[in-house]
């Protein structure tokens, strides 16, 4: 593929995406959505078993590049919007677990980035805002994501005052999933990562589709698709592979 503001590197079983507009502190510009939508296209049809979004340069991501916002009119700032969610839909629809390595100031639609991940780990140094809330243009998109992890009334305190919080805060909210040393950062990254891609792919696959799905619906609707899910998957390869590595107390032998 050919990007200009996103890094694509292939280790092993796991695909690193990096955001690599630190002149603009990753700010999500339309390019640069366009480029974080080719390479998580790109690494979701792939073999790999994990992905991890992080940024270059000192900041994670600055959120919306104002330059594409501060001239537009309507039907431009909805297209640019449409295409960041675009890109947040897709990175919770690729079949593998993915992981934001938070190493800086991550802010509205960057930290909507961190809130859409399926995890993330945080340095003690990062910090995170939607600073919408003390500025003309409110935080509105990038709470959807971030209001669904850290709740209502935390939510509204981010959104209202704008004030970024620290990485610590972020844990005990719910934002992030692990907070360590920047200079332990990578390590805590692949191992969480490394722990969350054991196993099946493909049941994996289809566990994340369907934690998202069930997620949104009332309990009991949500419990009527698991249970529809859970019967059909019983009948899989890699189901009978498991319960039957499990009862022979061997090693399984995933064919995917």
């Amino acid at each position: 593929m050919n990007l200009d503001h996103v890094l694509v590197d292939r280790d092993a079983d796991f695909v690193t995406i990096t955001m690599n507009r630190p002149q603009r502190r990753n700010a999500l510009s339309m390019a640069h959505l366009r480029d974080l939508i080719g390479a998580f296209q790109a690494a979701g049809d792939s073999d790999a078993s994990g992905i991890v979004l992080a940024g270059a340069g000192p900041v994670f991501s600055a959120g919306h590049d104002f330059a594409d916002v501060a001239e537009a009119d309507e039907d431009a700032v909805r297209a640019l919007l449409d295409t960041c969610l675009q890109l947040m839909e897709l990175i919770e629809s690729v079949p593998q677990p993915v992981v934001a390595r938070v190493h800086g100031l991550a802010t509205a639609a960057g930290c909507q980035l961190v809130a859409t991940c399926d995890l993330a780990v945080a340095a003690d140094s990062a910090g995170f805002a939607a600073p919408g809330g003390k500025g003309g243009w409110f935080c509105h998109t990038p709470m959807v994501a971030i209001a669904r992890n850290i709740g209502r009334k935390r939510a509204a305190e981010l959104a209202y005052t704008g004030d970024t919080i620290t990485a610590a805060q972020a844990l005990d909210w719910g934002l992030v999933n692990r907070v360590v040393p920047a200079d332990e950062l990578d390590a805590a990254v692949l191992d969480l990562l490394g722990r969350a891609t054991r196993g099946s792919r493909a049941s994996k696959a289809l566990g994340k589709r369907t934690l998202y799905e069930q997620l949104s619906l009332p309990q009991t609707d949500a419990y009527r698709l698991a249970t529809k899910v859970m019967a059909e998957s019983s009948q899989s390869a890699s189901a009978r592979e498991g319960m039957s590595a499990f009862l022979s107390k061997r090693q399984p032998k995933w064919s995917d």
